[in-house]
């Protein structure tokens, strides 16, 4: 990392006007809504960071809080690899917002894993993330709370040329208290501003609760692909044929009109259902074919992925399950494999029909 008073003095320099899919610039317009610091609400903020500028690209707008975007030089690693800082100026639109939601989205290389860094008007670093992302090679996105009480700068710093980089949603947060049930694990949660559900856990152990089993099948994360040679594939016995059965894993950038297939001792029960988010969400990436007049979205970042799995599919002693992605879709992977089993329980609510 470049000392802090050379990084200023290079922010000043060789910057360029942004537009649409371009990251240099030393200064962004406001955008109609959001132009005045002293609004109850600031506006979150959308800056694409491409940096394949186009002849009829327009100039990107945000809001008067983010006072510039750079695309600044940065010193080569330990071992001579180049690397690439974007920086985003901030200002705080209040002194009751001291903490940010930034998600970042880009290609997931394991060469080129970024890393947020917010540091404060003195140069000194509040803030490093760690590598995001998980080097699949996936286009993808991940969320990290900054504090900003005095910080005003954050860096994306990534590992050569930063065109693996494609966007940033900016978001300020406020506090509350939340309560929580004391028999559920008490777990830290980025909120989703778009309503994605929060990140699956795989209970390290069998547990059971009235009356159903959790059992996790594997918390590694593994790619798959559509064909049978590319599937995930799970072996687990059980010892009294249940009522329900439910799986449920996270999937990574699935194309949302073919989900991943599920196979249940070899037999073909279906496609899962995602846990979609708004549509409004930047993660939905649309992708056009020839000779197809409609286009396909693909959502670049995970989901929760959900099967009832038929309960007479499953029979006592040894069962597999197959998991592939959905037809003409793209490499994926999943994580935080689980399966649900329910049983009669002694306080089981049902009806008895004639």
């Amino acid at each position: 990392m470049l000392p802090r008073t050379l990084a200023i003095a290079l922010l000043a320099i060789a910057v360029t006007s942004l537009r649409a899919q371009q990251a240099s610039t030393t200064s962004l317009p406001a955008s109609p809504e959001a132009t005045n610091l002293t609004a109850e609400r600031p506006a979150s903020a959308w800056l694409d960071l491409r940096q394949n500028s186009g002849a009829k690209s327009k100039t990107q707008a945000a809001p008067a809080w983010i006072e510039s975007v750079n695309l600044v030089p940065a010193p080569n690693g330990p071992a001579g690899e180049a690397h690439t800082v974007l920086r985003i100026r901030i200002q705080r639109p209040g002194t009751e917002y001291n903490a940010m939601f930034f998600r970042l989205f880009f290609d997931d290389k394991a060469e080129a894993r970024p890393e947020l860094v917010a540091w404060d008007e003195s140069g000194t670093q509040v803030l490093r993330s760690g590598q995001l992302g998980s080097g699949l090679d996936l286009p993808s996105s991940d969320s990290v709370i900054v504090p900003l009480t005095s910080a005003s700068t954050i860096d994306i710093e990534v590992p050569g040329d930063g065109k693996t980089i494609r966007g940033a949603y900016l978001d300020w947060m406020t506090s509350s208290e939340v309560l929580h049930p004391l028999a559920v694990e008490h777990r830290d949660v980025i909120p989703e501003p778009f309503g994605s559900t929060s990140p699956l856990h795989a209970p390290a152990q069998d547990t059971e609760r009235f009356g159903t089993v959790t059992a996790t099948l594997s918390n590694e994360t593994i790619r798959i692909g559509s064909g049978a040679d590319q599937a995930a594939v799970f072996e687990f016995g059980i010892e009294s044929d249940p009522l329900l059965v439910l799986l449920t894993f996270e999937v990574a950038s699935p194309r949302v009109d073919t989900p991943p297939e599920i196979y249940v001792n070899g037999v073909d029960v279906g496609p899962v259902s995602l846990g979609l988010p708004e549509l409004a969400d930047p993660a939905f990436r649309g992708e056009m074919e020839s000779l197809v007049r409609e286009m396909h979205f693909q959502y670049t970042g995970w989901l929760r992925a959900q099967k009832i799995v038929p309960a007479s599919n499953l029979h006592v002693g040894s069962n597999s399950i197959m998991i592939l992605s959905g037809a003409g879709s793209p490499a994926s992977a999943i994580r935080a494999t689980q399966v649900q089993l329910k049983y009669l329980w002694d306080k089981s609510d049902y009806l008895l029909k004639p």
